[in-house]
């Protein structure tokens, strides 16, 4: 993580009068901002938006359904649950710039883990959701939304990824 070089303004100048203290708080704008506001519009934040309404509805699907196999879904339920708790959480990391003060966590590697795991419980999971629907549609509604989860969860990936690795990777023969 570099530092890079931030102008201090004081309330004295050699060259002139006093800049004004709305002037002096605007210039420090993107570390004195509470919310990263850019992450609401960008890709990334967009695709996590779409996979906690998709895990949402997912478990709000097969929660008002009637069950054929309480194991699958009780696993569903818990697999979705979970996956959205830490999409949360990472969305509430971006937001609010955590990232920016715990340096001692691998940001990009903890997200990059917990989508790959995830995506992985959460495939496994649709199957068998699916697998024991017997045609009631709140329970095939409920594995189609992990299916879809699942896919944008793969998109994470690849994303993250391609961000990190790729990345790394070409800057080193530059």
């Amino acid at each position: 993580m570099s530092h890079g070089a931030r102008v201090i303004r004081t309330g004295v100048s050699s060259g002139g009068p006093a800049a004004p203290p709305a002037a002096a708080s605007s210039s420090a704008g993107s570390d004195a901002e509470l919310m990263d506001g850019a992450y609401f519009r960008s890709c990334a934040g967009m695709l996590k938006v779409a996979q906690m309404i998709s895990l949402l509805v997912g478990f709000i699907s097969v929660n008002n359904s009637p069950w054929t196999d309480y194991s699958a879904y009780s696993y569903f339920q818990i697999v979705t649950m979970c996956d959205l708790v830490m999409i949360l959480f990472f969305y509430i990391i971006h937001i609010f710039r955590i990232y920016r003060k715990l340096t001692c966590v691998s940001w990009p590697l903890a997200e990059f883990l917990h989508y790959l795991i995830g995506t992985i419980l959460l495939l496994i999971a649709s199957i068998v959701a699916a697998s024991k629907s017997y045609n009631l549609t709140g329970l095939v509604a409920g594995a189609t939304f992990g299916f879809l989860a699942t896919i944008l969860c793969v998109l994470s990936i690849w994303s993250s990824y391609k961000v990190s690795c790729i990345t790394q990777s070409t800057s080193k023969y530059h």
